[in-house]
């Protein structure tokens, strides 16, 4: 309802004043309701307690190639694709740190295991230069807002307690029930839980800046290398691992296919995949094609890594980020009889839209 409709169907308007909403009001009342309503909705101008995320089909079926039938993802599945672009991405589930958002199976994509639809250009950058000086500096920063960072580690707490349940009820003759993790792409912080709530093994960083790394304090070890020039893990035997994590780092790789391919071979059967991601990078880093796509076409991205490089159990698309209903907007009327309201309203609105606004965090989870 806009003022502009309300002032048109009213029928009575004289010198004395307007018929409003069935309230006889003067000249001067009407014109502060409708500078009142027009600065409320000005304060939450885009606001949407349901944000929806917008489909690019052309990136997601034509992946930066001419030829779209050879694109990661398969032409059926389009329509199951937008209506998972009109999924309430934001709302997570209270009883669990996550919603899921969709899963993959071999059907939603083009060409099967095995096969790579991406080539040179999609997986270009506009920094080609080497990765060893971009990252020659340590930089002792968080990537993602506090909301995020807390998000992450309250949905890692879920997911590597539920391995260490699944792994005690496999026991084996002498295995243990510790986790062995490997961070991939890893800093001076892993964002695991720190409450001893998880029994660690073996915590092994990869990493570019060994500086970095050696402030970890949540690492067992790390190594210093650069995935984008080596992409194979030689030094971790097969079936070592119980979780392979890799945050906000999974768009700058060159070569994914053969980093998703070696955690597929150091991860114990059962083992699980996290790859989380929000909405920043350093641009001049990250491959061309996740420059381009949205959210949807990221997570799909990161399903097709999964979905190209081995044969997966599951891969899931996961999001954490949690959404607060905007207040309900006040009635003209209420507005008329208590001009506060409106003012008040906006500042709670406006309060709940920042709050909302924070990062996002994604994941694409692959079970082996």
């Amino acid at each position: 309802m806009t003022m502009a409709v309300s002032l048109q169907s009213s029928q009575r308007c004289d010198r004395r004043g307007i018929t409003l909403l069935g309230t006889r009001v003067s000249i001067s009342e009407a014109v502060i309701v409708c500078l009142l309503c027009a600065t409320t909705t000005t304060m939450v101008q885009g606001f949407s307690p349901t944000r929806r995320v917008p489909w690019k089909t052309t990136q997601i079926l034509g992946g930066g190639h001419s030829n779209s039938n050879t694109g990661p993802m398969s032409p059926a599945t389009t329509r199951r694709r937008r209506k998972i672009a009109c999924l309430d991405m934001n709302m997570v589930d209270s009883a669990s740190s996550s919603k899921q958002i969709c899963t993959f199976d071999a059907s939603d994509f083009a060409l099967p295991t095995g096969e790579w639809p991406y080539s040179k250009a999609d997986l270009n950058r506009v920094d080609n230069s080497d990765d060893g000086f971009f990252y020659d500096a340590p930089r002792f920063v968080t990537h993602i807002d506090e909301g995020a960072i807390q998000r992450l580690t309250a949905f890692y707490k879920e997911e590597l307690t539920a391995a260490v349940m699944q792994k005690k009820a496999n026991k084996n003759g002498d295995e243990t029930t510790s986790l062995d993790v490997l961070d991939l792409c890893s800093s001076w912080i892993s964002h695991f839980p720190t409450d001893d709530s998880i029994p660690f093994g073996r915590v092994v960083g990869v990493g570019m800046n060994e500086e970095e790394l050696a402030e970890n304090k949540q690492l067992t070890e790390y190594h210093a290398q650069d995935l984008n020039k080596n992409p194979q893990m030689a030094r971790f035997k097969d079936n070592s691992f119980d979780v392979v994590c890799n945050v906000v780092s999974v768009d700058y790789l060159t070569s994914p296919l053969e980093v998703f391919q070696e955690m597929h071979r150091i991860l114990r059967p059962g083992g699980l995949a996290l790859i989380s991601f929000s909405n920043r990078c350093f641009p001049t880093k990250a491959i061309a094609m996740w420059l381009q796509a949205d959210d949807i076409g990221r997570l799909t991205i990161v399903g097709s890594y999964f979905h190209y490089s081995a044969e997966w159990s599951s891969i899931e698309a996961l999001t954490t980020k949690e959404s607060i209903q905007t207040p309900k907007r006040p009635s003209v009327q209420e507005i008329m009889a208590n001009p506060s309201a409106a003012f008040a309203w906006a500042s709670t609105a406006a309060a709940v839209q920042k709050s909302n606004s924070g990062d996002p965090m994604f994941i694409v989870k692959g079970t082996k």
